[in-house]
C-alpha cells in the first residue's frame, strides 16, 4: 500500500498478537491460527462445511418441458424456472441420487463433519427420508403445471443467475456428489435432459467461531479482549453480512483507541440484529446465519402495524434513522 498508515506484510500467522487486532482470516483459516484458536477458546473443532448448488445454461435446457412461475403466482412469474416431476421420476431420481458417488472428505475434514442446516446436501436430505426432498426444496406448493392443470408431485425450482439470465442456478441443490455423477443424477430432471453445467455442486469447509460463548456486543474474544473478530469466522453468512461485521470492528476500535466508549450497533438496524445473532443466541447448536427480519429488534409501536409490508417499510424507515447515529 502507498498509504504512510499501512503496512503490508506477507506472511502466515500461527499466533494471535497481543495487542489491539482484528482477525478476519476468512472460512479458511489455516491450520496453525486454527489451532491456536482452538486453544484459547476451548472448542473441539471450529469447522463446518458450506454447499453450493449447481449452474446450468440456459441454451441447454429443454423450455418445452420447464414452466416460468413463483409460488402462488407472487412476483412477475419470471422469477423461476419449474421442472415438475411425477411420482415415479420423483422416485427414480432419489435411488440414483441415493447411490450416486460422492466425493469422500480430506483428512482434515473428516475431524467434523457437521453440515450448516441451512443449506444441507441434497443426498444429506435425501438420506433422512425419501419425501424429505419433496417437503423441501422440491416442494411443489403453491405451483400448478400448466401443461397438466395440476399440482406436480415434485418441482425443482430454477432461479436466474445472471443479469444476462445465460445461466440458472438449481435452488437448493447443493451437493458433494462427484461431478460426473451429478451430470448423470441431474439429467434425470426434466427438462435438464441435456444440461450443460456451467458449476458443478460442492462442499466448502469453513471456519467459524461459537460466538455466543466466545464473543461479545464489540465482536471482541472474551477471553482475549484485545483480539476483535471479523468476517464470516463471526458466524455470519453472506459477503455483505461478513464485510458489515468488519465495518464493526474497525470502527469501534478506532473508537477505543480515541479514549471513547463505543457502543454496539441499535439493536433495531441490521448491524445490530446480526450482532443479535452471535451474542443472544444459545450457544448450544449455534449455526451460522445470514442477515434476516427476525435478527432485527421490532419495537412495540411497530409490532401494532398489521400489514408485514408497512411493518417492515417502518422497521427500515426506523432503522436508517438509529443507525444514522451510531457511533456519533
Amino acid at each position: 500500500s502507498s498509504h504512510p498508515l499501512i503496512t503490508i506484510e506477507r506472511m502466515e500467522v500461527l499466533d494471535l498478537p497481543q495487542g489491539p487486532a482484528i482477525i478476519a482470516t476468512g472460512p479458511l483459516t489455516s491450520p496453525g491460527l486454527h489451532a491456536t484458536l482452538q486453544s484459547l477458546l476451548g472448542e473441539e473443532a471450529l469447522s463446518f462445511f458450506d454447499a453450493v448448488a449447481p449452474v446450468v445454461a440456459t441454451d441447454s435446457l429443454v423450455h418445452d418441458r420447464l414452466f416460468r412461475a413463483s409460488r402462488y403466482d407472487k412476483g412477475d412469474g419470471a422469477d423461476y424456472l419449474n421442472a415438475p416431476l411425477n411420482r415415479e421420476q420423483y422416485e427414480a431420481f432419489i435411488d440414483q441420487l441415493l447411490a450416486a458417488e460422492r466425493v469422500d472428505f480430506k483428512q482434515f475434514e473428516q475431524e467434523d463433519i457437521s453440515f450448516f442446516e441451512g443449506c444441507l446436501p441434497i443426498e444429506v436430505m435425501a438420506e433422512r427420508g425419501r419425501d424429505t426432498l419433496r417437503f423441501g426444496p422440491m416442494k411443489p406448493v403453491g405451483l400448478i403445471d400448466p401443461n397438466t392443470g395440476i399440482r406436480p408431485w415434485a418441482v425443482v425450482q430454477l432461479r436466474q443467475d445472471d443479469l444476462a439470465a445465460d445461466h440458472w442456478n438449481l435452488v437448493g441443490f447443493q451437493t458433494k456428489l462427484k461431478q460426473i455423477e451429478q451430470k448423470r443424477v441431474l439429467r434425470m430432471i426434466p427438462g435438464l435432459e441435456e444440461a450443460r453445467f456451467a458449476r458443478f455442486g460442492m462442499v466448502h469447509r469453513n471456519t467459524y467461531i461459537n460466538a455466543p460463548a466466545h464473543i461479545d456486543p464489540l465482536l471482541r474474544l472474551v477471553q482475549k479482549p484485545a483480539i476483535r473478530v471479523a468476517g464470516q469466522m463471526t458466524g455470519v453468512e453472506g459477503y455483505v453480512e461478513s464485510a458489515a461485521t468488519g465495518l464493526m470492528a474497525g470502527r469501534t476500535l478506532a473508537s477505543e483507541f480515541k479514549g471513547e466508549s463505543p457502543q454496539a450497533p441499535p439493536a433495531e438496524t441490521a448491524m445490530g440484529g446480526l450482532i443479535r445473532h452471535l451474542t443472544e443466541r444459545p450457544a448450544a447448536g449455534f449455526q451460522p446465519s445470514n442477515i434476516t427480519w427476525g435478527l432485527l429488534r421490532c419495537p412495540e409501536d411497530l409490532r401494532r402495524i398489521r400489514s408485514k409490508r408497512e411493518r417492515r417499510a417502518a422497521q427500515a424507515e426506523r432503522a436508517l434513522e438509529l443507525i444514522g447515529g451510531w457511533g456519533v
